[in-house]
């Protein structure tokens, strides 16, 4: 069976199912209205396990006004993630959270429609193109970790961090001749992120949700004007890649469709970069072990400082991403992935009907003991390529899976190589006696105190 309706925007719309049509599925709504939403806001990391140990690895619970279900495990990642059937809508998952500041970007978009639209934008993600943005975040990176270098000491690495990687998409996705529009637009981005998961909704005068809509209308205007520009001369950034991008039948993306992937773009390469990249330092600063191993790994490059990392030399850095993975699997940039259900299905035993809001959780999969031994150590062999072919598929899903397998992995991993390179060439990180950073787990990993680290210059 499938349930659907047209909404208030013309756009079809899933109904929630009726009220107690869950009830047969284990689990706690919480309190009247509010739900269960605390409890995840001050741990979800603990709650995910809680309610495992109750209720199983299917269980109904009540978040930010909904009753929702929540798989657990790699079964349940390959059934939502994979989702052979076409069982599950991400628009209808996604769309209350990102619909009003990142409407039909690429993960907001659903089956043929999201099929059309990633053909057309994987030419911006090809050899080529990935060649130059690699010469881009490498000069960036450079520059950034030459300041470091040189102001040692403590300092808070999180907005640090958060800074360079909005630099980085800015001139490699924009291209480093954005001119003087760049402090504005990075400012536009940084309100829409800040709104996409702020609690109150609505764009209420004064409100973080305000300024992120004031921010959406910057975006758009510029890239509206830039559009016939970048057409009309080219260019090697991704932006400009875009611009000349084309449907199956030849036609060019629309100028809508440009800014939404792009809007979409810039929030998703900047915001959860920054939390991977943040974790994977605090665990190197941890682990020093691992820093020498990197170094080592770095050194056999035999690429001279002040050379751009040749794209070929990528692949020699395997030990870096096996930590890089590691650090997402302790710390995955999004813990949990909503969808809604467009068909009856089941799980567990258990019949789930349409409209059924449905969420997965890699930060519970990414913890589970029995696929991962001592689940909060830092091991990055665990990601040897005999290691992975003896675990599930979808055990490890910090990119998500299936169809929405997010298209700027391979630049993640890009950038964590390059952004490794020269730290670990040129720094040492440590943590002070005793410290322990805590961190905010949901809706994006992120330090509460801004993780302080203390820097010093490598000599040798």
């Amino acid at each position: 069976m499938s349930l659907q309706i047209a909404d208030g925007s013309g756009r079809p719309s899933l109904a929630p199912p009726k009220r107690g049509a869950l009830n047969h599925i284990p689990g706690d709504e919480g309190w009247p209205i509010i739900g269960r939403t605390l409890q995840v806001l001050a741990d979800p990391k603990g709650e995910v396990e809680r309610m495992a140990a109750t209720y199983g690895l299917a269980y109904r619970s009540r978040v930010l006004g909904e009753t929702s279900i929540t798989l657990l495990g790699p079964e349940a990642n390959e059934l939502v993630l994979f989702d052979q059937a076409k069982n599950f809508s991400s628009t209808h998952g996604w769309g209350p959270i990102l619909g009003l500041l990142f409407p039909r970007g690429l993960m907001m978009l659903d089956f043929d429609e999201h099929r059309l639209h990633r053909r057309a934008l994987s030419v911006a993600f090809k050899a080529g193109p990935m060649q130059s943005y690699l010469a881009a975040l490498d000069a960036g990176i450079a520059t950034r970790v030459a300041q470091w270098r040189n102001e040692p000491g403590e300092m808070l690495f999180y907005p640090a961090m958060k800074q360079l990687t909005l630099d980085l998409a800015a001139t490699s996705f924009l291209g480093a001749e954005i001119g003087p529009e760049v402090d504005d637009i990075t400012r536009a981005f940084v309100d829409m992120v800040a709104a996409a998961v702020a609690p109150i909704r609505r764009p209420w005068p004064g409100t973080a949700m305000a300024k992120g809509v004031r921010g959406r209308r910057r975006i758009v205007g510029y890239f509206s004007e830039q559009i016939p520009i970048r057409r009309a001369k080219g260019g090697d950034d991704l932006f400009s890649q875009l611009c000349q991008a084309t449907h199956e039948d030849g036609a060019l993306l629309s100028t809508q469709d440009i800014i939404d992937h792009m809007s979409f773009l810039m929030m998703a390469a900047h915001d959860t970069l920054t939390s991977s990249l943040t974790s994977f330092v605090a665990l190197l600063a941890a682990n020093p072990e691992w820093q020498r191993k990197l170094r080592d790994e770095v050194a056999a490059l035999d690429v001279p400082d002040g050379q751009t990392l040749p794209f070929d030399k990528l692949d020699a850095m395997p030990l870096t991403e096996m930590a890089f993975k590691e650090a997402m699997r302790l710390k995955p940039p999004v813990p949990s992935i909503p969808r809604r259900a467009v068909r009856d299905f089941s799980f567990q035993g258990f019949a789930i009907p349409a409209g059924t809001l449905v969420a997965v959780n890699p930060l519970f999969s990414h913890h589970m003991p029995q696929i991962w031994p001592e689940p909060e150590k830092f091991d990055p062999l665990r990601f040897t390529e005999e290691a992975q072919k003896a675990r599930h598929r979808f055990a490890f899903v910090p990119f998500g899976g299936g169809a929405h397998m997010c298209l700027g992995l391979h630049f993640a991993y890009m950038q964590a190589k390059c952004f490794t390179r020269h730290f670990v060439q040129n720094l040492e990180v440590s943590l002070a006696p005793g410290y322990a950073p805590e961190w905010q787990m949901w809706p994006i990993p992120k330090p509460k105190d801004g993780l302080k680290l203390t820097l010093t210059p490598r000599r040798d």
